[in-house]
């Protein structure tokens, strides 16, 4: 989603926004909230720069560079997109689906519609909760 439709950039916006429901929201959350590196301090911020991270680490490099920090980002990603208070058993359904073919690094996911759709599901999250603090995991250095 940052790489394709420019918000990764802080102040650019692609022509083509393909089928991503909350394009506008993603990018305020993504210029917001997510660091130019490391970690980022609001719950927010942390989800969709795993949801940037991965789509990256498969399109850019094959899944080449995978390694456990990887693994932490999908967990990240699992826990909070499968809350119930948010999103409907067909959806948290849906999205357990997404993550698993994620984590077949073996073979990387190349097609953008999976990472938008895990971009759209991170703005309904903050739409439900708001901003929330994001505890840092001293392990993931991705």
């Amino acid at each position: 989603m940052c790489r394709r439709l420019g918000y990764g950039l802080k102040s650019t916006r692609a022509s083509w926004e393909g089928d991503v429901q909350y394009f506008e929201e993603a990018k305020q959350i993504w210029q917001s909230y997510v660091p130019e590196s490391g970690q980022a301090a609001t719950v927010q911020g942390e989800l969709l720069r795993a949801v940037e991270k991965l789509r990256d680490e498969a399109m850019r490099n094959g899944n080449g560079n995978w390694d456990a920090g990887f693994e932490i980002l999908l967990d990240y990603l699992d826990d909070k997109l499968s809350d119930q208070q948010v999103y409907s058993q067909e959806r948290i359904i849906e999205t357990k689906r997404g993550l698993a073919r994620l984590r077949n690094s073996s073979s990387p996911y190349l097609a953008d519609d999976l990472y938008d759709q895990l971009g759209d599901r991170v703005v309904e999250y903050f739409k439900f909760h708001g901003s929330q603090p994001h505890q840092m995991n001293p392990r993931l250095y991705r």
